[in-house]
């Protein structure tokens, strides 16, 4: 397993535990209660066929997470004992399961493990575990699903200011760009305690790159949620921003497909902007009018009493401000993207075409590049979490001048200029 499948892995079990290790201590009926709902759940995990979570498998990541000093890497799954080695049914097996299994769609598991043996499928004396059987059977999609249940859904508020952030994009007006009509996008985020709105502003993308600048400006502006809810968008579904949200330990919660009754607080205040901000916008607007617009008519949104509530945003949100986590100082770090390459033996490292030089302790080895795409020229090295400082574009003329002496020391010969014709160099 490389080191980016152990990250996805990392933020997935943060996701599950942030209830716990985020925010105020919980009572112990309520961690009880919380525990029994999480691994009564099914969860998509990475690179496991499994869909069940078992308490001691959450009171271990728990412990590990707040031992390791509440940092993303204490998450990582450990290294398989038994590597290299095959836990899984042989194909031949595997092919014969499959077609009995289509032969036999609704027979138990155990029945259709009997029948393999009694028409000598597999070797005798060999063992065909159920679960390995099911979960077989499960990626092949040839197990039944039940019916689903009921849902039960139930109005629901935040007990304070930044536990949650609901966030969407709203599809705004059209403004002029270099002289033709482009739509314009309302990326925005809403306290789901206060109603306040972190930010918000008109983009003429919904793509990830437009969704982090928001994110990062909502983080400057009111400090880091304890969860960001959002739906399953592509933007929303990116790793670098997932790790981005274990990072600062804000855990991120996806909405479930076609229920969008989750985020009725972000999808009521895009009806009230369609409603009441929309209308008042003049024709072939460009879209630093239309944000400059927009940046007053939010401050008076704040101002104004919420139906809901009975008091405005502002006055809500500043009420309980003493439980508000601010952001880190070096905030613009954690947006960095994350590539991996391996350091040839010149010490040279290749990124989006550009040629860097790393230091001589790093040949061979993979590091991680951290960087803004904005700046691809400034790229931090690192190397199991140690920064190894920002690398050099290579100048091939000054390393054609570098000579080292019989201790390998090494300096930089002065460039030799040629001498003029008919006279000497003094």
């Amino acid at each position: 397993m490389d080191e980016e499948q152990k990250k996805q892995i990392a933020v997935f079990r943060f996701g599950v535990i942030a209830d716990f290790v985020t925010g105020p201590l919980l009572p112990r009926p309520e961690r009880r209660r919380l525990l029994a709902e999480k691994c009564a759940r099914k969860w998509t995990i990475p690179f496991s066929h499994r869909t069940r979570i078992g308490k001691s498998t959450v009171r271990d990541w728990i412990a590990r997470y707040q031992a390791g000093g509440q940092k993303l890497e204490a998450l990582y799954p450990k290294d398989r004992s038994d590597s290299g080695k095959s836990r899984s049914i042989d194909e031949e097996t595997a092919a014969n399961l499959v077609q009995l299994r289509k032969e036999m769609p609704t027979a138990p598991v155990k029945a259709v493990i009997e029948a393999m043996h009694r028409r000598r499928l597999v070797e005798p004396g060999s063992v065909l575990a159920p679960t390995s059987v099911w979960r077989l059977f499960t990626r092949h999609g040839l197990m039944a699903s039940a019916a689903a249940p009921a849902v039960d859904r139930r109005k629901f508020e935040a007990e304070l200011p930044n536990d949650i952030w609901q966030s969407d994009v709203m599809h705004g007006p059209k403004v002029m760009v270099d002289g033709r009509l482009r739509k314009t996008y309302l990326i925005a985020f809403i306290d789901d305690h206060s109603r306040l709105v972190p930010h918000g502003a008109f983009y003429l993308s919904e793509n990830l790159d437009a969704f982090l600048h928001a994110f990062e400006q909502a983080l400057l502006k009111r400090g880091l949620p304890r969860k960001l809810y959002v739906d399953n968008g592509s933007a929303y579904r990116s790793r670098q921003l997932e790790h981005i949200c274990a990072q600062l330990a804000v855990a991120m919660i996806h909405a479930k497909a076609y229920q969008p009754q989750g985020k009725g607080k972000i999808e009521r205040f895009f009806r009230t902007v369609r409603m009441q901000f929309l209308p008042t916008l003049a024709a072939d607007m460009v879209l630093t009018v239309l944000n400059a617009a927009w940046r007053p008519w939010l401050d008076g949104y704040h101002q104004r009493r919420h139906s809901a509530t009975g008091q405005t945003p502002w006055q809500r949100f500043a009420d309980r401000m003493q439980c508000l986590r601010p952001a880190p100082e070096n905030l613009k770090d954690y947006f960095r993207i994350v590539a991996r390459r391996r350091v040839a033996k010149d010490r040279t490292v290749t990124l989006d075409g550009r040629l860097f030089e790393a230091p001589v302790a790093l040949i061979g080895k993979r590091i991680d590049l951290l960087y803004h795409k904005s700046n691809v020229g400034r790229v931090e090295a690192r190397l199991n979490n140690q920064s190894y400082g920002f690398l050099r574009p290579v100048d091939l003329a000054v390393n054609c001048r570098v000579k080292r002496d019989r201790n390998r020391n090494t300096q930089i010969e002065p460039t030799k200029r040629p001498a003029p014709k008919g006279g000497k160099i003094w």
